[in-house]
């Protein structure tokens, strides 16, 4: 039987994973952190969950050692300043950017370096006002809401507007300075988005970069990473590709990655949705038939080739 667990003093209920032994007996081993944070686990669940990004793995697993280190360092009196873990995830749309900052979150938690480990995600609407006066209580209301946990700004650049004199961008970012250097110990904030924008971004706003201690880029999958990704999403809800369909869809991303809007993940789920559609198409108009399980699981090749992606037309094909 797994031994209950006791919330430390004066945090929020649920908080801790120490162990009654624990309390008793501080941590002396990297191997006494692992247990008693079981942080492995979610580190486990990232490699399991997500397809390549080895870089990005590495890098959050040099986190995790990082603050299991200063926890040994604490017990032999060495504590030291709270290292800033404020981070910008950069990269193109499917690639993988929310599920590691939910990732991230849980880690720090796990580790202690942040009180709650929630993620409150937002965007420039949620933190930029419309008239003056507006602005500085939405974004205190986003930070107040973030505090304990990860606050996750996807396509940050979009707060920077140099060309509109009338834009309450800048006075978002301000605040935002404020908060990342004065509640770093409570507070990590994840910066998101396209490279060259958020490269454009940090060279507008000096102060920000500075802030940034960890650059994290997601590269495109190559389509051996998509049919995989596929293979997972399929098997999630219960479905499988039949003779000749695994083929198809493999013929399908070879065209689709090299045309316009092509989101990698996100456009394999959708993909994936629309032969869902064609596959529930084609057994409704056999009304008569008597449907196994496998049929009803199962994506033809039919179900992929009949996408416009064969037929060469441009854009964001069905």
């Amino acid at each position: 039987m797994t031994a209950p667990l006791y919330s430390i003093p004066g945090a929020p209920a649920g908080t801790s994973l120490v162990t009654p032994a624990a309390l008793a007996e501080p941590a002396r081993t990297v191997a006494d952190i692992l247990a008693q944070s079981q942080v492995e686990s979610v580190m486990d669940e990232l490699d399991r969950d997500l397809i390549g990004l080895a870089p990005v793995k590495t890098r959050i697993r040099d986190v995790a050692a990082l603050l299991v280190i200063d926890k040994l360092r604490a017990q032999h009196g060495l504590a030291a300043q709270a290292p800033s873990l404020h981070m910008c995830f950069t990269g193109n749309p499917g690639t993988g950017k929310t599920t590691v900052a939910l990732r991230m979150a849980e880690i720090l938690h796990r580790l202690g370096y942040i009180r709650k480990g929630h993620v409150v995600s937002v965007t420039r609407d949620d933190l930029v006002g419309q008239y003056i006066g507006h602005t500085a209580p939405k974004t205190k209301e986003v930070l107040k809401k973030a505090m304990g946990g990860v606050l996750f700004i996807d396509e940050a650049y979009y707060l920077y507007r140099p060309e509109n004199e009338r834009d309450y961008g800048q006075e978002a970012i301000e605040i935002l300075l404020q908060g990342m250097e004065n509640q770093r110990d409570d507070l990590v904030v994840i910066l998101a988005g396209y490279k060259d924008r958020m490269d454009t971004f940090f060279q507008s706003n000096p102060g920000m970069s500075s802030r940034i201690a960890h650059h994290l880029v997601f590269p495109d999958y190559d389509v051996v990473e998509l049919l995989q990704i596929a293979d997972r999403m399929l098997a999630s809800t219960h479905y499988q590709f039949g003779v000749g369909a695994r083929e198809a869809f493999d013929a399908y991303l070879q065209r689709r990655t090299v045309q316009p809007h092509f989101a990698n993940a996100r456009s394999v789920r959708n993909a994936l949705d629309r032969a869902r559609l064609r596959q529930a198409s084609r057994l409704y108009a056999d009304r008569e038939s008597a449907l196994s399980a496998e049929d009803l699981s199962t994506i033809a090749a039919s179900d992929i080739l009949a996408s416009r992606v064969f037929a060469n037309i441009e854009g964001d094909a069905p």
